[in-house]
Order: structure tokens, then C-alpha cells, then sequence
């Protein structure tokens, strides 16, 4: 199936997933209905949807909803390649053992977490057909999103945003050459620099700075992260076309960080900069001047 649909648009289609917990105690539907919950219980099904759909460029989650006994989930799937490694992932299991393992680290959980789950596609159970992948994209395509991402996820995923990026503090630089390069330090025009995460400050200076170069930057970026690689980048331009280059380039870096967590770090933007001759934002984003 192709990444894009006959008439040129980009893939797209809608699923829902159903679930709910087997373990004695702990309700999902319950957990989600309150305030503190409901952000973990968030938590858990985005970074499932993290390691079974290959990073977040192909699929976002449009609202989560009371199907007693059920907790619903619908995603959006804008990527084919995407949509097909969930499905591989839901068929064999992965999916369930990823909502497990997540579950029990952040509900704080004693027993082992089991969940059941159904998945649908409009009034398709796909569950019934997932030896047929063809068949269930199909379904998946032919259900289209009738709706934007509910409110309520907007503010999820802007506390998630917010707890991945972490604090913003100062760049550190190493003014005194050190050899060998230590670990945890890059060079920048021949000056040593400590290596870090990405915080929400650089987010907001590559989005202010980048302009139009935007896809440039995030295709370098995708030659090292998979979340970023075949149509991401082109499926960011349209979904967020109407809000413009610099929440296109803010989604990009954004999802950059989401996918590749703590390897997210400023050499990697600084080097894919310097490969799209955008030297001078990287050394706005370093606090440096630039070299006479």
C-alpha cells in the first residue's frame, strides 16, 4: 500500500483501541477519570504507541473516552509504514507487553499489569482479521479522522511535552582544550562544548530562527532517528500547515525529543544545523558569538 492515497493527499486513516485491566484493583476507566491518574494512565498508552508504531511521526492520539468497561483510545495514523509495524506489534503481542511494562513502572504496580484489548477500525474488530495486515490497513484508511485532537489531549500532551523537555539551563562552555574529547562534550568552531539534553528554550529558538529550513534540518535529523525518517517530515508540513513554519519546525524538534528521550542531545540539532549551513542559529542556540 502506498504512502499516499490516489489523488496525491497523504496516507491516512483511524482506529480505536479498547482496554481494559484484568488485574484485580486497578481500573483503567476509573484511573483516567481522576485528575492525578489520568495524566499516568496518558503516559502509558503514549509510550506504547511510542515503541510499537516506531516513534510518533506517523500516528497521534485524538481522544481517550469512557467505553465501560473499556478506556477508548483513538489514534490517527498519517504514515502507512507506521500503521503497519502497530499492527505487526498489536498482532504479536508487543503491544500488550509495552502497556504492561509501562504500566507497572509508573502506576507503581506489585503484581505483573495484564490488559485486555480490542481494536477497531469504524464497526471492523480487526482483531478478527489480523492475519490479513492489507485488509485491517484498509479498514484503518477507509475509517478517516471525523475530528481534531480533543482539548483535554492538547494539555496532556503539553504536561508530557514540558516533563520530557525538562529544565532550561545555561550552556556550559569548556573553555580550556581538553584531549582526549571528553564523553560528554562536542566541538562547535573549534570550541568544546557540554553535551545535554535539549530543553524547552532551544525548542523555541531553532522554531523562532529556522524558517522555511525546517524540513531541511529534519530530514539531517532523520538519518540518525527513525521517528523522523520516509513521509514524517512531509506529514508534519500538512498537518500543521495552517499554523505555520514556526509550529511546524516546534512539532518537529518536539517529536525528535519524544522519540529519542535522553539521546536527544544538543550535538545532534548543532550537527544537523552545520549540515543545512545554518551555523549561525546554531551559535544562537549556543549563546556564542560568532567568530571574527
Amino acid at each position: 500500500m502506498a504512502d499516499k492515497t490516489v489523488d496525491g493527499g497523504p496516507w491516512m486513516g483511524c482506529a480505536v483501541m479498547f482496554l481494559q485491566s484484568l488485574c484485580p484493583g486497578v481500573d483503567l476507566l476509573s484511573l483516567y477519570k481522576d485528575q492525578q491518574g489520568k495524566f499516568i494512565v496518558f503516559k502509558v498508552i503514549k509510550l506504547t504507541l511510542i515503541d510499537s508504531a516506531g516513534g510518533l511521526g506517523g500516528c497521534e492520539i485524538l481522544k481517550v473516552h469512557d467505553a465501560d468497561p473499556f478506556l477508548g483510545v483513538e489514534v490517527k495514523f498519517v504514515d502507512v509504514a507506521a500503521c503497519r509495524q502497530f499492527l505487526e506489534s498489536y498482532s504479536s503481542g508487543a503491544v500488550h507487553q509495552s502497556l504492561s511494562q509501562h504500566a507497572c513502572r509508573l502506576l507503581a504496580l506489585p503484581q505483573e499489569f495484564t490488559v485486555e484489548a480490542q481494536l477497531k477500525a469504524s464497526t471492523h474488530i480487526l482483531d478478527l482479521c489480523l492475519d490479513e495486515l492489507d485488509l485491517c490497513l484498509q479498514h484503518i484508511h477507509l475509517s478517516q479522522p471525523e475530528r481534531l485532537r480533543d482539548e483535554e489531549i492538547d494539555q496532556l500532551e503539553e504536561k508530557l511535552q514540558s516533563q520530557a523537555l525538562g529544565p532550561s539551563p545555561q550552556p556550559t562552555t569548556i573553555t580550556q582544550e581538553e584531549s582526549p574529547l571528553p564523553g560528554n562534550c562536542f566541538k562547535f568552531q573549534n570550541r568544546v562544548f557540554e553535551d545535554r539534553m535539549l530543553t524547552g528554550a532551544d525548542v523555541q529558538s531553532f522554531s523562532n530562527g529556522v524558517g522555511r529550513q525546517w524540513k531541511h534540518v529534519g530530514r539531517a535529523l532523520g538519518k540518525s532517528c527513525r521517528a523522523l525518517k520516509g513521509p514524517a517530515i512531509d506529514n508534519l508540513a500538512y498537518e500543521y500547515e495552517r499554523e505555520g513554519l514556526y509550529e511546524q519546525a516546534y512539532q518537529l524538534l518536539s517529536r525528535f525529543i519524544q522519540a529519542e528521550g535522553r539521546a536527544a542531545k544538543l550535538s545532534r540539532l548543532v550537527k544537523a544545523l552545520e549540515d543545512c549551513k545554518l551555523t549561525s542559529l546554531a551559535e544562537n542556540i549556543l549563546d556564542v558569538q560568532p567568530p571574527e
